[in-house]
């Protein structure tokens, strides 16, 4: 199947617009190859892969700008690593994929609609202090991200904003290296399951989404307010969303 011109200007945008915030963008390249009439099981490994690609793009421009917390990151990726790769290899039906896919897209439009009076409150990042919390948090994220996948940035940025762990360009670095990190592992999981990469898939893509990372990622961390990016990216991911629960129906 050849990707429609439409389709891949879409992914160009999401790309942008994900890795400008730190994300790798996976949830919305999932929905858009979905609406698109791939099959499930094909476009996986590719999405991780681009997944990959696009978020180290955000935490390359993001760790250069002096953003990036190892501290902050360790614990939650000890977890989330091992369960990331749980989660890939547990099987799911299409209808409970479209089901967390279409809910995965919603909490991240939520996301990006309602909390950025966050992003200008909180100028001060806070060091972890209950670092068991961040031990199981990493793991339940890590495991939704596997069964998904995705990342997990998307769960993992908001939850970082509202507890005041971070501010929003430490949300965005480490979100970027714990979506590369569990994009890692759940694509091991699904190649030891037997998955398949596309490679004429990806090969026609990959070279669209990555430019839109890199733009992206260079103007979140060193260019622009996101204010707007995250307002247009959230009425798109709820879009999106909508017509993935609609379609289960």
């Amino acid at each position: 199947m050849q990707i429609q011109m439409i389709a891949l200007l879409a992914l160009f945008v999401i790309a942008m617009l994900y890795s400008s915030v730190g994300h790798g963008g996976a949830s919305g390249y999932l929905a858009v190859l979905v609406l698109a009439g791939y099959m499930r099981p094909d476009i996986t490994p590719v999405v991780l892969i681009l997944n990959i690609a696009v978020a180290s793009t955000g935490l390359f421009h993001y760790r250069r700008a002096g953003h990036f917390s190892f501290k902050l990151l360790k614990p939650l990726v000890f977890t989330s690593i091992p369960a990331a790769f749980v989660g890939g290899m547990i099987p799911l039906s299409d209808e409970i994929y479209a089901a967390l896919l279409g809910s995965t897209l919603l909490i991240a439009a939520l996301r990006f609609l309602f909390v950025g009076h966050i992003f200008k409150t909180r100028e001060t990042s806070v060091l972890i202090s209950h670092k068991t919390w961040a031990l199981a948090l990493g793991a339940v994220l890590g495991l939704l991200a596997g069964m998904v996948g995705v990342g997990g940035g998307i769960f993992l940025s908001p939850l970082l904003l509202f507890l005041g762990w971070a501010d929003a360009k430490k949300t965005a670095a480490v979100s970027a290296a714990f979506i590369v990190l569990n994009s890692m592992s759940g694509l091991s999981a699904h190649l030891l399951l037997g998955a398949v990469i596309d490679w004429s898939l990806l090969s026609s893509i990959a070279a669209t989404i990555y430019i839109g990372g890199f733009i992206g990622s260079f103007l979140g961390a060193w260019r622009l307010s996101l204010r707007m990016l995250q307002q247009l990216l959230g009425s798109v991911l709820a879009i999106a969303s909508f017509k993935l629960i609609i379609k289960i129906w």
